[in-house]
């Protein structure tokens, strides 16, 4: 009995997880231009709409470009920190870890509010390059935290045998640390890539309609009507991460990566 009941739970967990999943795919495959489920004709129409319309093709464009390069820059201002943390120790590591952690420990609304008062300031307000960088600061957390568990992994012994050697630090840190380091630089891109083709609240915040990623085309499509487009976008992003997801899981360690695996000692 205690078997079927956690079976039962799982299984009750998994449909309503699922569900809202199917009710989006359904949606899309619309035939008419309606939001109708179950759809009463099924159709792929919508899916060739969004790469010929324009007026998606925009959004679909910015969503690609802040995400591609605000997670670049997640990387770039991660790895160092995660580094100096790793090497030095002490009490201005510790702060300079919080302070790479403490964008996603605030509400999206607040991080938000302060880059708005940041980038009307310096007049930036409205341009990409202000929704990249925000961007790149609140998801910098994520590739913090998966280089941090890398870090930790390093096999102390070996950096210790490069040095005997009579390696310098640099090299220490090119031929021996960095390669180490590629799969959770690789996965922090990854996860941080994602949320920000999701991110919706900051986007709008900095950029308001000036710079219109997904997110914020569907919900000022939801002014004028609905349309089986915005089912299509978001089914996408659920194959999207799916797959990223299902890549890190593949060839790399994913237990790992979300912190639940420690190498022992």
């Amino acid at each position: 009995m205690t078997r079927r009941l956690q079976v039962f739970y799982v299984a009750l967990i998994l449909a309503l997880l699922a569900a809202p999943i199917a009710v989006i795919l359904g949606v899309s495959l619309n035939a008419q231009q309606s939001l109708r489920f179950p759809p009463t004709e099924l159709s792929l129409r919508w899916y060739g709409a969004l790469f010929r319309d324009p007026d998606w093709l925009g959004p679909l464009r910015n969503s690609l470009v802040i995400a591609a390069t605000s997670s670049l820059l997640a990387v770039v201002v991660a790895l160092p920190l995660a580094l100096h943390v790793w090497a030095r120790g002490g009490w201005l590591s510790r702060v300079l870890y919080t302070l790479g952690v403490a964008p996603f420990m605030l509400p999206p609304v607040i991080s938000a509010l302060g880059f708005l008062v940041f980038w009307v300031t310096l007049g930036m307000y409205g341009q990409m390059s202000a929704t990249i960088v925000s961007h790149g600061v609140f998801l910098v957390t994520l590739p913090v935290v998966t280089i941090s568990l890398g870090l930790g992994a390093v096999d102390i012994a070996l950096i210790e045998a490069a040095r005997t050697m009579g390696a310098t630090r640099w090299q220490v840190l090119r031929t021996v640390v960095l390669p180490l380091l590629v799969p959770y630089m690789v996965s922090g891109y990854a996860f941080a890539f994602v949320l920000s083709l999701n991110e919706y609240i900051i986007a709008y915040m900095v950029a308001g309609f000036t710079v219109e990623t997904l997110p914020i085309k569907i919900f000022n499509s939801l002014r004028y009507g609905y349309t089986p487009i915005m089912g299509v976008v978001s089914v996408l992003f659920v194959v999207l991460a799916a797959l990223v997801f299902s890549l890190i899981g593949r060839f790399g360690n994913l237990p790992r990566l979300l912190g639940a695996d420690r190498v022992k000692e």
